[in-house]
């Protein structure tokens, strides 16, 4: 789609339109002043992008629809790269994170004053039998449990469970309550600036390609256009809304938490279907059911919720009998391989956060961090080293381009089609 210069300011034309709608792209004369980064997204990744760039010195505004409706206010918060049985690239990206939480959350926690709800309390992983255990992906990793053992590290487990690994390695934080409101406070310290209520529609390109503009609308319905050249899509389960080309699904998981005595749980228990994860004061995050038929279709099922209930009763049977607080839903924002895309997108100028699907909590950290750096390459900062340069190229979107043949074939075929709908 074509768009034409506005007049002589000096406002760069746009070309290509991505999005929703196909407003007039009117965008705002250049100023003196380097531009913001603008981070496309207010949860857990985009207040931890925004949060690692303000403190390279850059500025930052936060673009949001509804930061309640993130991920980060809905998972239950662990960090479990060994207790998940990750795999290759994903297993290296989350365990390179998990040595970087610590650092993190220090960082986060100096610069809001207040605590995240870190915990290095260890998660079990259950298993009918030793064979099975001894199969588990990453079961090098952890210190194999017999019955006896199992009962020790969690007492009133489930009888179905003879063997278990312990990752002691692994942990949670509390990002419901504790973890946003710090990120969100430790942004506000640093200078990001906040524009919550606002729907980013479109995003456009300039003739060369690059990222120009966005089309917002926002919590007033007023439609406006705006000068971009950099900015950050961490839209979540919502992101291939803006960009059609990422392969990004929603996938639903209901959750709940229930009130249980203090102490009686002190590891994280990480069950087929569900885990229970024990905060300090003795509330118990129960997850999740996972729905991708569900799409976004929103609210409680009677089937997930007897789903949740089974699982508590088979993996800790007096927990049945805790009172349940809250009741709740999300969507995970999920790829093919269930690994994030990292870095570069296909608009030179839009840098990608997304696709974390069950780990975005856990890879938090090493998401901040790369993107802070691969940013703050473009405007001169130092760039990044080869470690973390090839976890960066692990996570491409391009792992899920077409090769080149194919590539032309399908625009063919779109050209074809084009012709005889005519």
């Amino acid at each position: 789609m074509e768009r034409r210069p506005a007049g002589g300011s000096g406002a760069p034309v746009c070309e290509k339109v991505w999005g929703i709608g196909s407003a007039p792209c009117r965008v705002r004369a250049p100023t003196l002043q380097p531009e913001p980064v603008l981070v496309l997204g207010g949860g857990l990744m985009g207040l931890a992008i925004a949060h690692q760039l303000a403190r390279r010195g850059h500025g930052v505004r936060v673009i949001s629809r509804n930061r309640k409706e993130a991920a980060g206010f809905v998972a239950a918060g662990m960090l479990a790269p060994h207790a998940e049985g990750l795999r290759g690239s994903l297993l290296a990206l989350g365990q390179a994170s998990l040595a970087r939480v610590p650092g993190w959350v220090a960082t986060i926690e100096a610069d809001s004053g207040l605590g995240c709800g870190l915990r290095h309390c260890g998660i079990v992983v259950p298993f009918t039998t030793a064979a099975e255990r001894d199969a588990y992906p990453t079961a090098a990793c952890g210190a194999p449990l017999d019955r006896a053992r199992l009962e020790r590290e969690i007492s009133g487990i489930g009888p179905r469970w003879q063997a278990g690994l312990l990752f002691a390695q692994d942990g949670q934080i509390d990002n419901r309550r504790r973890l946003m409101r710090a990120l969100e406070r430790a942004c506000v310290e640093r200078g990001v600036r906040f524009e919550e209520g606002s729907t980013v529609q479109a995003l456009h390109q300039n003739s060369g390609g690059d990222l120009a503009a966005i089309t917002l609308v926002d919590a007033a319905g007023q439609t406006r256009t705006e000068r971009c050249d950099r900015a950050v899509l961490a839209g979540g389960a919502w992101s291939a809304r803006l960009l059609p080309q990422l392969p990004i699904q929603p996938v639903k998981g209901q959750m709940l938490s229930l009130q249980g005595p203090r102490g009686a749980l002190n590891r994280v228990i990480f069950g087929p279907g569900t885990y229970l994860v024990p905060r300090q004061d003795g509330l118990v995050v129960v997850g999740a059911t996972s729905e991708p038929e569900a799409g976004f279709s929103e609210g409680l099922t009677p089937a997930g919720q007897r789903q949740l209930q089974a699982g508590i009763e088979a993996l800790l049977p007096e927990a049945a009998r805790w009172p349940p607080m809250e009741r709740w839903w999300g969507f995970r924002p999920c790829t093919p391989d269930e690994g994030p895309l990292l870095g570069a997108s296909p608009v030179p100028g839009l840098w990608l956060a997304a696709g974390h699907h069950r780990n975005g909590v856990l890879l938090a950290a090493i998401t901040a961090e790369l993107l802070a750096a691969a940013i703050g390459a473009s405007l001169g900062d130092p760039g990044l080293g080869p470690a973390d340069t090839a976890l960066l190229a692990s996570c491409s979107w391009q792992r899920f381009a077409p090769p080149a043949s194919e590539a032309k074939d399908l625009h063919l075929a779109d050209a074809l089609d084009r012709v005889q709908s005519h």
